[in-house]
């Protein structure tokens, strides 16, 4: 009979006992009371607590939390945008009685905090400035949480405005905005592109008018070289300068005609072929150098005379 009741003692002073042990994992802290008062704090490990009279109150975890937070809130420009800040946090090693016993939703807290801070800040903006300024934004929100959480356990690493959400109709505007602007330096580009290539069309265009004049005038001086020459052999055979003109007029003058002949896709072109029409040419050529000349020296004449005047 004694065995009997032996038995369950034994069996629920085993249970006591190893209710004694508890065991914390890393990077989390708990909270011993004892009666309903705060005891001590125990790290991770295995931890040893008096039965039935300690209790583990809580645990918190000491790593690095995100608490991200929608605000929205009105620009300067009055332009309505929702804003999403991202809180970086964790509790501080020394300061896990503050945490747990101070602040029943520290959630909430720092919510409150980042909506007070935003709606500060941003009506200051316009809403370019606020995707330019977004870092002075999450700097300020940190600033502010640093000072207000530390009394309470918790240390701020870093705040993020990790979303800038203007209203739809303000986003499709913007849209047009940069596209009209992107357009126009298009447009400038494709411009300058245009005035560059008349510009080296019209360079290539005179570069080729001076050359083909060149090679015209150089066309013309070995001609007149060749003409030259002709009425020198002319002359040593006993023909005078006049009538070796005459004779090298008449002779291109054929040339032409059996050129245009022998051309069969030529158009109809009518020119004198008589035997005098050389010589005839070649006076008119004369008469008209002449004359020419005259009207030439009559101005010459002209102009020194009212230079002198």
């Amino acid at each position: 009979m004694e065995q009997f009741v032996f038995i369950p003692i034994a069996f629920f002073g085993l249970i006591i006992l190893i209710s004694a042990f508890f065991i914390v994992k890393q990077q989390t802290a708990a909270v011993i009371e004892r009666f309903g008062k705060f005891q001590s704090i125990r790290h991770s490990g295995l931890q040893l607590k008096i039965p039935l009279v300690d209790r583990i109150a809580g645990k918190l975890s000491l790593k690095i939390q995100q608490l991200d937070v929608i605000i929205e809130t009105k620009t300067l420009d009055d332009v309505f945008v929702r804003l999403k800040v991202s809180v970086q946090y964790k509790v501080i090693r020394d300061k896990v009685y503050d945490a747990f016993y101070k602040l029943d939703y520290p959630h909430d807290q720092i919510t409150s905090y980042v909506f007070d801070v935003v709606r500060a800040e941003v009506p200051k903006m316009k809403l370019d400035d606020v995707f330019v300024k977004k870092d002075d934004i999450a700097l300020a929100v940190k600033a502010e949480l640093n000072d207000a959480m530390s009394d309470y356990g918790f240390d701020i690493i870093k705040t993020l405005v990790t979303d800038i959400d203007p209203d739809a109709q303000v986003k499709a505007a913007m849209n047009r905005i940069n596209a009209s602007e992107r357009e126009k330096i298009a447009a400038q580009f494709e411009g300058d592109a245009a005035r560059i290539l008349i510009v080296e069309k019209a360079k290539a265009e005179a570069e080729s008018k001076r050359l083909q004049g060149q090679g015209i005038a150089d066309q013309r001086r070995e001609i007149a070289r060749g003409l030259e020459e002709s009425v020198e052999v002319l002359n040593k055979v006993g023909i005078n300068s006049q009538e070796a003109s005459a004779l090298i007029v008449v002779t291109q003058h054929y040339d032409t005609l059996q050129a245009i002949g022998g051309e069969t896709n030529s158009n109809l072109i009518l020119l004198p072929n008589s035997p005098q029409a050389g010589s005839n040419m070649l006076n008119d050529m004369v008469a008209s150098f002449t004359a020419s000349n005259q009207i030439g020296e009559a101005m010459k004449n002209k102009n020194d005379k009212k230079k002198d005047e």
